[in-house]
């Protein structure tokens, strides 16, 4: 049953919220609910009954049951909307009351802190032209909406901000709720199923819905905020804005395990990244010369600005037509001119360009014209119209340039290792013989050896095989389209699956082969950087002393240097929590960054970490502000890139607000991190607490160990969860395994994390945790106590685990994970694991209230408790459905019996992500 009980017609609700107040969030929940109620009794009454609790899901026909997963589907997303229009309303009155400093996480927080600490203008000044923050959306496949669904989401999101004005009659009232019975009833009627798995060229679509919705606007609204923050607390002081934050992507650029990424694919994808800001740029050029009527008798115009207008209007070839068109206004006769030539530029890039016609070589080019029109209003006297007009479109090239988006290129060691054995057979090897063992000496010899030889080059076509011939072609991809678009067309190659310094040299080697090397002798550098990624706790373990050796190399620091002197790490969150359990694999995330960032010191060159988190607790999705308190001091340095995967993209970046809010928040933790962070580090016994951390993650990593080690896990794991219909659902064009096999260790940890929280198990966000804290007090008794309670209060790190860990354990139902593990056919191994999960689960608990001295499991979170109040009673009855659902399903021993279940199946596995907030 939804939980909601109303009797109220949506209407009445909407006029009795009062037409002189805004309207708080269980009255927009009311009449969302109840709007639903009345869609659900015009189409189909026999549900209705359903949702509100009078009748037994039972009763129903499958038809009848796909309809009541669908609503309850469209309810917890309906819900979601409410929460976040609810979420801005609270800090705009905390705004309101308290002014824009009140407000957690944002610049002006920052910059009054800032003051308050004494920090001085020059090094704030500093910090803001050495940051890069960078967002990186992928395509991981946890997206479970369709485009056309978060269309309409913003569409109601936007109705209930209407709603909520004061000026509205009666009348116009009503009109406003009409539509959001439309919107929704369109919702209903709008397929949650794709019916084909999207393809690649679908998912970058996806990926820029929301550049068009939320970010090309958002980012210049982002960098004003920030100005206007420094100048309230830093009077008279001049902060020069960079274009500090950007976006990168992986869609289009990740081929590791995903063979539906091609150098075709790759190629189409930048062409649509640059198309999508050229026609961004055009719509804000067309908006600016319609409102820049600026007559040169009210607002004559510098010479300097005359002068480059003349050279303008004959650059065009029909200057005098220009002229003619807008007689007396420079301004326009100027955009004019650069409209032509973009429109132009867009042809180009488009492929349609047949030559002639003057375009835009670069976005520097761009940047350059709308400075000098910005500089000449300026000097004219209109320095506010040049700010609020012109400077937005400025700072929106300068960000997003000719090409939206830096796109990376990643691959795993394996495929670069195939290649490069190709290689070395199309060259060294070409008298026969095999290459030496890519784990051994000779291997990493051979690869330095060929670094430090002139560039040869293999040409146009060289004898390789097809997959290697696909792969090398990456690389000269890099080298061929990133000038024909944008010099910063392309992010970074992130080389997954790192085990040693010979895998990154690897990748230098084929970067040199396809010519992204700049070649003076001696002083060779690669001019794309190479990104190391260290994804389990073998691979983080080991990332020091590969990083070591990699930065004694004097090509490697070259390339760091040429690349602003900062070399960027990526680290993994979701195979390390696979690999080792929570609690671990947060320890041993935060001792490589500690690690490295001390190398990186030691070589004089900055190590930059790029986080790949996904959007569970599981996978690294903590709340942005604390997951950045928490990172190690002195670790953010020159740059913080971080990944959005899946459903995290629609929920941060679907609104405008919301957009605005998460944006601000990652900036200023950011920033406030690498200002305030070794300020404080040093009020810290961090030894003694690293010293009790290093023991709680042993124990726990043991006890994790333990579980995912027994013989009878990935059966049990099969059949307890709906692992193997997950895949059936078509949303993510990557395969599930990476190179297909039916292990555990090659399962991907996306599905690995949404099979588990599906079954109500959700062991990746908590399992161990219990062990390590029992045995650490067994050991340390009632000083240990003190400790970790000190720990709790005064180490963010510590805390942060604690309270995510909380968090999830308020999702498992010990009695459905038993219903799943009915589905298990040998009952001696789920027996033995199901009794080691109950085991654990009531140690955590209790472990965690003893340190926490709360009365219940996350009490100090009083807005999520609610949150999942209002959620868990739906989705518990899903989960039984779903059981059955499974247990039909693989029951059926022909097509037509298992189609009847399928589709039923896959709505359950939707709903509940749905109602959870989060898939993998």
């Amino acid at each position: 049953m939804i939980e909601r009980d109303l009797t109220t017609p949506a209407g009445r609700i909407a006029a009795e919220a009062g037409a002189d107040s805004a309207l708080s969030g269980d009255e927009a929940a009311d009449i969302l609910f109840q709007l639903l109620l009345d869609i659900a009794h015009r189409l189909h009454p026999e549900i209705e009954s359903v949702l509100v609790g009078d009748a037994k899901v039972a009763d129903l026909t499958p038809e009848l049951l796909s309809r009541v997963f669908q609503v309850h589907g469209i309810w917890f997303q309906l819900l979601a909307i409410v929460e976040q229009h609810s979420a801005m309303r609270e800090r705009r009155h905390v705004e309101r009351e308290l002014g824009a400093e009140a407000v957690q996480g944002t610049f002006s927080n920052l910059a009054s802190r800032a003051a308050e600490l004494g920090i001085k203008a020059p090094e704030l000044r500093d910090k803001l032209a050495s940051m890069r923050i960078r967002p990186v959306i992928t395509a991981h496949p946890t997206e479970a909406k369709r485009v056309t669904v978060l269309e309409k989401h913003r569409r109601i999101y936007r109705l209930l901000v209407e709603l909520e004005q004061p000026r509205w009659t009666a009348r116009e009232r009503a009109a406003l709720i009409d539509q959001l019975r439309d919107e929704i009833e369109l919702l209903w009627m709008t397929g949650e199923l794709r019916l084909e798995k999207p393809s690649v060229d679908q998912e970058v679509a996806w990926g820029l819905h929301f550049f068009h919705e939320t970010l090309f606007d958002g980012v210049p609204e982002l960098l004003k905020k920030l100005d206007r923050a420094l100048q309230r607390f830093y009077p008279g002081e001049r902060f020069p804005l960079t274009p500090f934050f950007q976006f990168g992507s992986w869609i289009g650029g990740d081929r590791d395990g995903n063979p539906f990424v091609t150098n075709e694919v790759t190629a189409r994808a930048l062409t649509e990244n640059a198309l999508a800001s050229l026609r961004y740029y055009d719509e804000r050029l067309s908006q600016l010369l319609e409102r820049m009527s600026i007559t040169e008798r009210a607002l004559p115009p510098p010479d300097a600005f005359r002068a480059t207008l003349a050279r303008a209007l004959a650059e065009t070839g029909e200057g005098d037509g220009i002229a003619q068109r807008n007689p007396g206004e420079p301004y326009r006769q100027f955009l004019s001119c650069m409209l032509r030539k973009l429109k132009t530029t867009i042809l180009r890039a488009d492929h349609n360009w047949s030559g002639g016609a003057a375009y835009y070589a670069n976005a520097d080019e761009l940047i350059a014209d709308l400075a000098v029109m910005e500089e000449a209003l300026g000097e004219s006297g209109s320095a506010a119209l040049a700010g609020d007009l012109v400077r937005p479109v400025r700072w929106a090239a300068e960000v997003f340039r000719f090409r939206t988006v830096r796109l990376d290129l990643r691959e795993n060691t394996t495929r670069l290792t195939q290649t490069l054995q190709a290689l070395w057979r199309a060259t060294a090897g070409k008298n026969g013989g095999e290459p030496p063992d890519p784990e051994g000496e000779a291997w990493k010899a051979w690869i330095m050896a060929e670094l430090a030889r002139p560039r040869q080059g293999l040409g146009a076509d060289p004898a390789l095989p097809p997959e290697a011939l696909e792969t090398f072609g990456m690389f000269k991809l890099a080298r061929d389209q990133r000038e024909e678009f944008d010099r910063e067309a392309f992010g970074s190659f992130i080389l997954s699956m790192t085990r040693s310094a010979a895998d990154v040299l690897g990748a230098y080697l084929l970067a040199k082969e396809a010519g992204l090397f700049r070649d003076a002798a001696g002083v060779e550098a690669c001019t794309l950087p190479i990104t190391p990624l260290f994804e389990t706790i073998t691979d983080l373990r080991a990332a020091p002393a590969i990083m070591r050796e990699l930065l004694a190399l004097p090509l490697v620091r070259r390339s760091a240097r040429a690349q602003g002197g900062v070399q960027e790490v990526m680290i993994g969150y979701s195979d390390s929590n696979k690999d080792g359990g929570f609690l671990s694999s947060n320890w041993e995330l935060a001792k490589a960054q500690t690690r490295l960032t001390k190398i990186g010191n030691e070589n004089g060159v900055a190590i930059a970490f790029f986080h790949g988190r996904g959007g569970s607790v599981s996978r690294g999705g903590s709340p942005t502000a604390q997951a950045i308190a928490a990172q190690p001091a002195g670790s953010i340095r020159g740059g913080f890139r971080v990944t959005e995967q899946g459903e995290v993209v629609s929920f941060k970046y679907a609104n405008r607000g919301t957009a605005a809010y998460q944006m601000e928040v990652l900036a200023a933790g950011v920033f406030e991190h690498a200002l305030i962070s070794e300020r404080e580090e040093a009020l810290t016994p961090r030894a003694e607490f690293d010293e009790a951390m290093e023991a709680l993650s042993g124990t726990a990593h043991a006890a994790y160990v333990g579980l995912i080690s027994h013989p009878g896990l990935l059966a049990y794991f099969q059949a307890a969860s709906p692992l193997d219909e997950i895949s059936l659902l078509n949303i993510g064009s990557r395969p599930a395994r990476r190179f297909g096999a039916r292990t555990l260790s090659d399962l991907r940890a996306i599905p690995w994390v949404f099979a588990w929280s599906q079954n109500r198990h959700v062991i990746t966000g908590w399992y161990g945790v219990g062990s390590g804290i029992a045995s650490f007090l067994d050991v340390r008794k009632e000083r240990g106590l003190a400790l970790l309670r000190r720990m709790f209060a005064e180490s963010r790190l510590f805390r942060l685990i604690i309270g995510e860990v909380e968090k999830t354990l308020c999702l498992v139902d010990l009695e459905i994970a038993r219903d799943y593990a009915s589905l298990v056919p040998d009952a001696e191994a789920r027996g033995a694991i199901f009794g080691m999960i109950e085991n654990e689960l009531a140690l955590t608990r209790d472990m965690i209230l003893h340190i926490s001295q709360e009365g219940q499991i996350a009490e100090r979170f009083p807005a999520y408790r609610s949150r999942l109040e209002h959620r868990l009673p739906t989705i518990n009855k899903v989960n039984r459905e779903q059981v059955e659902l499974l247990r039909g399903f693989r029951a059926s021993t022909n097509e037509l019996a298992k189609e009847a279940y399928k589709s039923n199946l896959l709505l359950s596995i939707n709903c509940i992500a749905s109602g959870l907030g989060a898939t993998g």
